[in-house]
């Protein structure tokens, strides 16, 4: 598949990280809301592989309320810039706008790996702002870590080659 084109006939495996901690008017409660957009995500042609049971942790920064999070194996015949757009029209359809970092949100789709390694591919690292794959905060995140290890432990981060298991391991936390 050809890193730079927006569809192709192969299909890659992408980790997503869900999150939200404010309620909808459809949906309800965040947990229900990740529910949703896991359907959303299948309604949109992403083949749903995996789903980590949906844990619920304490806000990091001014957000205040505590999060739903989970993680979904998914494949698709798109590249990340691709799979990025089309994560970003399913928030937007549920409600998600730009605002502060780190506040409120009713849900969080972030591509956290993809079985084609890095993106952008090569030594450098994306700009700030950027699509970024692995996500740039991955490592740091007990929240995207633990799910992720329930449905992808063995699943190796491309800048050290560290499986996520291993990542849980050096975060503190025991794997689940």
């Amino acid at each position: 598949m050809s890193r730079t084109s927006g569809a192709s006939t192969n299909r890659t495996r992408y980790a997503i990280a869900l999150g939200s901690n404010r309620r909808h008017g459809r949906y309800g409660a965040p947990a229900d809301v990740l529910r949703a957009a896991i359907t959303a995500m299948a309604d949109a042609g992403l083949t749903m592989e995996a789903c980590a049971p949906i844990l619920h942790s304490v806000a990091i920064g001014p957000g205040g309320r505590g999060f739903a999070n989970s993680a979904a194996i998914v494949s698709a015949p798109l590249d990340p810039p691709a799979l990025l757009a089309a994560l970003k029209r399913i928030e937007r359809a549920f409600g998600r706008r730009r605002g502060q970092r780190w506040g409120a949100r009713v849900i969080d789709l972030d591509i956290v790996l993809w079985s084609g390694g890095r993106w952008p591919a090569g030594p450098r690292r994306a700009a700030a702002g950027r699509l970024a794959v692995p996500h740039i905060q991955m490592r740091r995140r007990d929240f995207v870590l633990i799910p992720l290890a329930r449905i992808a432990a063995e699943w190796r981060e491309p800048w050290n080659g560290r499986s996520v298991r291993q990542l849980l391991g050096q975060s503190g936390r025991r794997y689940l």
